[in-house]
């Protein structure tokens, strides 16, 4: 009789783990170590190579956090081991590894005597090659990165900074041993694996599962204990025919992708991200070798260029795989960006800075966007992706949604234009995965698409801290390529997989909007002052490209290519979608906010060199506006003395009895004693924006306590605890006479203060709140509140190239899963013939819903998010000093929340001593919004206009340049388009109209002859 299923599991258990897994190696013979710890950041092989190195052994502490440890390594392979067939020495390392995952501890990298890189050392991945015989010697690069992790605990850790993690030795070294690989055992050992985990998926009533128990019973009862690797190959043999059955027809067909996902910063700083991306590739070409059809794809223009610049000989081995197609740079962009938060043309730029790289150094285009792990997608991305000359979108993060299943894995994505883009969704749920049978499982069990498609792809290999495919996943991709039970695997590409899902599937489904991860919304507030940098960053290169422009299209001044793609290049970097979003450690985000200071000063100073070329020397005081919408009397991309205000365009400020009330001729706003806004009037229409007993321009302070994540998330209970910040401390006038009119309020609470600057300008249509934080809580959320007398459905809110509108109920699951969202510049809300916009300049996190005020009238709160306090992985989180400005405009359409939104983030610029009193704008729009003007990527002096519809309506846009020039559409990338998207007719000289569509973004080349 046969022995119970159960206990024939645990036996089998058993002798994998006390005589298999043993057996993989024949012996053992210690390496002589000896060690140098780098005093402070790496330094390159040479100067460690010329170090004086001590002996260290096996037991001995190692590695302060965040350092650098070089292992000097030598032995001799034993005589004898060359003449044993099926075996092969090498070098196993345990560095003191303290958990399997790699990429959140040590890890280290191995390097030859001449400097050659050879492959890394990671917990997964401990074996470096040796020669067969005789005597060897390399060098271990030792990094000693800390588990800030720390078992997903989200506790405050100190982890986060080198200079508060401490000195003392985080790791212990284990082992450096040459060790005999006996190849038969570790095949045998992948055999067993992959038939295991086949068989834990089955269900217990199908034969081919009892089978297959039978088989691996079998070869229990056939290897000698004693003699495994005598016996192994007899093992291997029993087990063939279950091995060599065929998958059933109707199988999963998976697509297996190798891949790393390499965090560009996250749990550790940049730096250390260069020598993940050294340690990754070094992997991928020692695996590459041997396995014919393992296909490596890997992101992420800026970590190749990292390796480029630091490591050049083993760039050019990539090169060289990437010319024989085993090695592909996948996705496009600079970076893997997150995608809610970075503005339109910084978006954009992502693919333009991306492929750029990949064709010039490769000579390939990207086709499909690999963005596995961003926290949601904007509805802008479609069109984005399809202007960039891709075809393809790929995602995992929707997985994690919290509420909702995505209902489909393989779909086409509609954005807010209408345009649309091949979009896969892998069924796997993991972007790191092994090739396990649960895995596999997984994948087939939840494709959602059956009986219409059948393929899936799954992207394999550590990821994350990167590391990468190993030689055992792809022996379980070998095993399961066609494997009764299992889907079936093939080894390939992204374009392999998305041309054949393509074609099996030409017409799937659609799902228009946005990506929203229902999950991870505290990442549109985290890190204030990141955010802010990136934001201000944005604005200025909008500035600098356009005065740079002027002036080099009029011969007054050359045009910094370099200065500005540098510039480019560390904002694209910190749109990384650990950075940007908040959730990276501290060292990561003090690092961002010293390079936008950088960027800040290296941008100030071609605005400012341009702009003293443009306005010459005299003693006249020019204004530049470099907006798409006059400002003040100041042309759009021009400038110019402006002023000129109607005589009624005055401002005036008084008292009432305990309120104060501002006023000019389109506003009149009243705050009360505690300097809340209690009326805010649209003069033209008498129309009252603050709802009776709702003041608006309220603190909110609420408990911010997620359940797991931390800088990650805000969770729907936050709402359950909230303290309205309504005292003032002093509420005084602060300036009064014709041009502005301000009010300056202090509150005070916790630990923290705030003053708040009420103003109106004279002839402004907007009202104006500046705030100055001193912030000191902890755990808490910092919301601003704007109650308004609006019956609004939805809430338009601006996003990349144009807005989107979300529901402002919650009547389904989807609606109320939305309860804080992203917006960039401004969010509108109204009913027909009236509406408001709120604008800002450095915040996006945003909620809005309706509710029931006095006398059963419909408010419509719009709330936004101004800062937080998580505790992890940054445990001193935004603490310390804020500024912002918010603006809120009643009586307005969303044309008006566009030119505010614009007019708030691009004041206009003073340029004194100036000898002129215009400057003619480059280009002059009607019709459509500019987003960047600019000169070529080529650097042939032609000049690129990007420009888009904003409203959502069709638009006949006319463009005028102040030179001669040929106007010609482009992708993203300036190239010429082979089926152009718009008509553009000449309209007298230098000028040209032609028709855009709702949300419509457009690029036009005007070519100088």
């Amino acid at each position: 009789m046969h022995d119970d299923h159960a206990l024939v599991e645990k036996r089998i258990e058993r002798f994998v783990a006390e005589r298999l897994t043993p057996a993989v190696y024949r012996a053992r013979v210690s390496a002589h170590v000896e060690f140098w710890e780098v005093p402070g950041e790496p330094v390159a092989f040479a100067e460690a190579a010329a170090a004086s190195f001590a002996p260290i052994a096996p037991g001995t502490p190692w590695g302060r956090p965040w350092g650098t440890t070089w292992f000097r390594v030598s032995g001799e392979v034993p005589n004898g081991w060359a003449d044993i067939d099926g075996v092969r020495p090498e070098l196993v390392v345990d560095l003191g590894f303290t958990a399997a995952q790699p990429g959140f501890q040590a890890e280290a990298l191995a390097w030859s005597t001449d400097g050659t890189v050879i492959k890394a050392v990671e917990p997964r991945n401990r074996a470096v090659p040796v020669p067969a015989s005789g005597a060897f010697q390399l060098y271990l690069e030792g990094a000693s990165n800390p588990d800030v992790a720390g078992q997903w605990s989200f506790a405050p850790t100190a982890l986060g900074e080198w200079r508060s993690a401490g000195t003392d030795p985080v790791y212990v070294l284990r082992s450096v041993d040459i060790a005999l690989l006996d190849i038969t055992v570790w095949e045998l050992l992948q055999d067993v694996w992959t038939l295991r985990g086949l068989y834990a998926q089955l269900p217990k009533s199908m034969p081919r599962r009892a089978d297959i128990l039978r088989a691996l019973e079998r070869c229990v009862d056939t290897v000698d204990p004693d003699d495994v690797a005598g016996t192994a190959a007899r093992g291997r043999e029993v087990l063939a025919p279950a091995l060599a059955a065929p998958a059933w027809a109707s199988s999963h067909r998976i697509h297996a992708v190798g891949h790393a996902h390499i965090d560009s910063a996250w749990l550790w700083p940049v730096r250390e991200t260069v020598r993940k991306v050294a340690r990754t590739f070094s992997n991928v070409d020692a695996l590459i070798d041997g396995h014919p059809g393992f296909v490596f794809a890997a992101s992420s223009a800026q970590q190749y260029a990292w390796l480029k610049r630091d490591y050049p000989e083993l760039f050019e081995r990539v090169r060289r795989r990437v010319h024989e197609g085993s090695f592909v740079p996948t996705g496009g962009m600079w970076v893997e960006s997150d995608t809610n938060l970075p503005g339109g043309e910084a978006l954009a730029r992502q693919f333009v800075a991306g492929k750029r790289f990949f064709i010039e150094e490769f000579g390939v285009e990207p086709l499909e966007v690999w963005l596995p792990d961003s926290f949601g997608y904007s509805a802008a991305l479609p069109q984005i992706v399809r202007a960039a000359g891709s075809r393809w979108f790929l995602t995992q993060k929707i997985s994690w949604n919290e509420t909702n299943v995505m209902p489909h894995h393989t779909f086409r994505w509609q954005g807010i234009d209408g345009t649309e883009v091949f979009t896969h969704f892998p069924p796997v749920d993991t972007y790191n995965a092994e090739l396990s049978g649960a895995e596999l499982a997984r994948a087939e069990r939840q494709y959602a698409e059956k009986g219409l498609a059948n393929t899936s792809l799954v992207p394999f290999g550590w990821g994350d801290g990167g590391g990468g495919p190993t030689r055992e996943m792809i022996a379980a991709a070998e095993r399961t390529a066609d494997l009764e039970g299992s889907p079936r695997v093939r080894m390939s590409s992204p374009r392999e997989f998305f041309e054949a899902a393509e074609a099996e599937y030409p017409q799937p489904p659609v799902w228009a909007g946005e990506l929203y991860l229902e999950f991870h919304r505290g990442t549109y507030t985290s890190q204030a002052r990141t955010k802010r940098g990136n934001r201000r960053s944005e604005h200025l290169l909008r500035e600098a490209e356009l005065w740079a422009s002027t002036a080099a299209v009029r011969g007054l001044a050359p045009y910094p290519y370099d200065e500005l793609e540098s510039a480019w290049h560390t904002v694209l970097l910190n749109q990384f979608h650990d950075i940007l979003p908040g959730s990276s450690i501290a060292w990561v985000h003090r690092e961002a906010e010293r390079r936008y200071a950088e960027v800040a000063v290296a941008l100030t100073a071609i605005i400012e060199r341009s702009a003293r070329a443009l306005a010459g020397s005299g003693a006249r005081t020019l204004r530049l506006n470099a907006g798409p919408f006059a400002v003040d009397g100041v042309a759009p991309l021009g400038g110019g003395v402006g002023g000129g205000a109607a005589a009624t365009d005055v401002v005036t400020v008084r008292r009432e009895g305990a309120s104060i009330v501002l006023a000019n001729a389109h506003l009149a706003a009243t705050l009360d004693a505690d300097g809340l806004l209690v009326s805010l009037r649209d003069l033209a229409s008498g129309r009252e924006s603050v709802p009776t007993g709702h003041p608006a321009k309220l603190l909110q302070l609420f408990r911010d306590t997620p359940t797991q994540w931390d800088a990650w998330d805000i969770d729907a209970h936050y709402v359950r605890n909230v303290e309205e910040l309504r005292a003032a401390e002093t509420v005084e006038i602060a300036q009064s006479d014709a041009a502005t009119a301000a009010v300056r309020i202090v509150r005070r609470f916790g630990a923290s203060s705030v003053v708040e600057t009420v103003s109106l300008a004279a002839g402004a249509r907007a009202l104006e709140v500046g705030f100055d934080i001193d912030w000191r809580e902890r755990q808490k959320l910092l919301k601003l509140a704007f109650p308004l007398d609006v019956h609004a459905e939805s809430a338009a809110s601006e996003i990349q190239f144009g807005h989107v509108r979300r529901p402002t109920h919650v009547n389904t699951s989807w609606d109320a899963a939305r309860f804080e969202t992203v917006a960039h510049r401004w969010v509108h809300v109204g009913e027909p013939g009236f509406g408001v916009a709120v604008a800002n300049d450095s915040t996006y996190g945003h909620d809005v819903r309706r509710s029931i005020g006095e006398r059963g009238a419909t408010v419509t709160t719009v709330r936004l998010s101004l800062l937080r306090a998580p505790l992890y992985p940054d445990p001193a989180s935004d603490q310390g000093e804020h500024r912002m400005r918010v603006s809120i405009t009643p009586g307005t359409g969303i044309p008006g929340a566009v030119e505010e939104g614009y007019r708030l983030n691009l004041p206009l610029r003073s340029v004194p001593d100036a000898a002129v009193d215009t400057i003619e704008p480059l280009v002059r729009v009607d019709g459509a919004v500019v987003e960047c003007v600019k000169l070529a990527e080529d650097r042939s002096g032609d000049v690129v206009v990007r420009l888009y519809e904003a409203i959502g309506g069709r638009a006949r846009v006319r463009l005028s340049a102040s030179f001669d020039a040929e106007a010609e559409e482009t992708d993203l990338l300036e190239r010429s388009l082979e089926e152009p998207r718009v008509s553009l007719a000449h309209h007298g000289e230098r000028s040209w109209v032609f028709e855009v569509r709702p949300f419509q973004l457009v690029t036009v080349r005007l070519r100088r002859g």
